[in-house]
């Protein structure tokens, strides 16, 4: 029985699920707050038509069932899912060596990549939803129909949602990237020693995913940014030394004096963390770096001056200004070292509910 999978009729604003079936979405469509939190591949590129993605040969697949919820497309069949990773646990690997590969950026030299790494570090919420994210079954939803739209690369996560996607087959031709440090947990005392707690280099290469990602907080009155900063250093050499690219996301960062932390998003600061990052390891051959938008955009040309290193611009949270987002990341995309966004909640939960809508937008500005 196949997984659930995008397929060609993803143009249409249709998924094919497991069973077969192909479910309309609903309507046409449907990093964490910036100011205060985080936030090239072996393979032929596949063909316009989409191969079968099994769980398993003779193993009852985890797959979108029939039906769809209002505004989030086809439903997950989470007892399905359950159901594989109780009797059949070794269908994720399978699953992943089957899984059809592609080259990090498309035909133009863009990358846009929706990220759902934010749960494994406690950050549930969304706006005013404290616990927004913490509905895995509707972020699965969210998530399958942000990759079916046209445009969008692969997504950004930690194991246990690429490991539901890859069941859900909803991850051949794409591009997976493994989060890497989450154990910074938000609003703990130990937040800035961000230990590597995700996806090791190994893990990366074995599952043959086609990169990693990073999380650098720097603040220069806390000693666990040392260890972060050193961590940091040998994951790129590891990565590096399997010729996987691996993105950086660095800030500066500062607690308040009611003990929050915030990440300085002027332009100095921003400069800053450009420098030091893109300095790491024994080699920046493989190194990308995620990037806020400065507090002024006008700023980010002079920002981009700091380092040749490829970058991509991180969503962050943007509140109910949405339009404002796309306005500040079209003028960053303009820039020479800019290659694409990987964004989040933003998409994933935007103020009016239009998941489609909010990439179909976003992948406009590539």
């Amino acid at each position: 029985m196949r997984a659930g999978r995008v397929t060609g009729a993803e143009h249409e604003g249709q998924y094919e699920g497991g069973d077969g079936v192909t479910h309309a979405h609903g309507e046409q469509g449907d990093g964490d707050d910036v100011s205060g939190h985080e936030g090239g591949t072996t393979g032929n590129r596949p063909s316009t038509s989409t191969g079968t993605s099994t769980v398993t040969g003779a193993h009852t697949s985890a797959s979108a069932s029939t039906g769809t919820t209002p505004s989030t497309g086809p439903r997950v069949d989470i007892s399905e899912l359950v159901r594989t990773r109780t009797r059949h646990p070794e269908a994720i690997a399978e699953a992943a060596a089957r899984r059809v590969r592609r080259p990090l950026l498309n035909d133009a030299g863009r990358l846009m990549i929706v990220a759902a790494d934010h749960p494994a570090r406690g950050a549930l919420g969304v706006g005013d939803r404290k616990f927004a994210m913490a509905n895995r079954a509707e972020l699965l939803e969210r998530l399958c129909l942000a990759l079916s739209r046209p445009g969008v690369d692969g997504v950004l996560a930690t194991a246990d949602i690429l490991d539901d996607l890859l069941l859900l087959g909803a991850l051949d031709g794409k591009v997976v990237m493994g989060s890497m440090n989450r154990g910074g947990l938000q609003g703990a005392s130990f937040e800035l020693d961000d230990r590597f707690t995700g996806h090791r280099a190994q893990d990366i290469e074995r599952l043959r995913f086609d990169a990693g990602k990073l999380l650098l907080r720097i603040d220069y009155d806390d000693p666990g940014s040392l260890t972060t900063l050193e961590s940091t250093a040998r994951a790129i050499d590891d990565m590096a030394a399997r010729q996987l690219p691996l993105f950086v996301e660095p800030f500066i960062s500062r607690r308040t004096d009611e003990g929050k932390l915030g990440n300085d998003l002027s332009a100095e600061a921003v400069i800053k963390s450009i420098a030091i990052s893109s300095g790491l390891g024994g080699t920046s051959a493989y190194t990308w770096l995620k990037l806020p938008v400065t507090e002024n955009p006008d700023d980010m040309a002079q920002v981009m001056e700091t380092s040749t290193l490829p970058a991509v611009l991180l969503g962050g949270e943007v509140g109910d200004d949405q339009d404002g987002a796309y306005e500040k990341w079209r003028g960053a995309l303009q820039l020479p070292t800019v290659r694409g966004l990987v964004v989040g909640r933003s998409l994933l939960y935007p103020p009016d509910g239009d998941v489609a809508a909010a990439v179909d937008t976003a992948v406009g500005l590539l």
